[in-house]
C-alpha cells in the first residue's frame, strides 16, 4: 500500500551534468527509487541556483554549457525512505539530502458519472 498520511521527503540537489557511469545522476537515482519500490521520484531541472562552488549556475540564451541545478524528489513512509540511504551513499560525489516530515494527501479521482 502507498503511504498516505504521515511521510518522509527525500530531496537531493545535484548539477544537472552530474553522471554515473556515462548516464545523468538524476536517472540513475530515479531507477534505483523504482527497484527500490518506493512510491514515487520526481526530478525538477532549476533555472537558477548556488551550488557548493559558491559559483551562480543560471540558465541564459548565451551560456549553453552551465550545470543547472536539479532536485529529486521522493516521497514514502520514513522507513523505505531510510532504506534508501544507503543507496545515495553509493552515488554520492557532491549534493546535498534533505530529508523532511510531510503529511500525504492521496486523490484518486471521481467515478465516471459523479460530479
Amino acid at each position: 500500500m502507498r503511504p498516505a498520511g504521515s511521510a518522509l521527503r527525500l530531496t537531493i540537489f545535484i548539477g544537472e551534468h552530474d553522471t554515473w557511469h556515462h548516464k545523468p545522476l538524476f536517472t540513475e537515482i530515479v531507477h534505483r527509487a523504482h527497484s527500490a519500490g518506493l512510491a514515487g521520484a520526481s526530478v525538477f531541472r532549476g533555472c537558477e541556483g548556488i551550488g557548493a562552488s559558491s559559483l551562480i549556475h543560471a540558465s541564459h540564451p548565451l551560456s549553453l554549457g552551465e550545470d543547472l541545478p536539479v532536485a529529486i524528489v521522493i516521497v514514502d513512509s520514513e522507513e523505505r525512505i531510510r532504506a534508501f540511504l544507503p543507496q545515495l551513499d553509493q552515488l554520492a560525489g557532491e549534493g546535498q539530502v534533505i530529508l523532511d516530515a510531510v503529511e500525504v494527501i492521496r486523490y484518486t479521482g471521481r467515478a465516471k458519472g459523479t460530479l
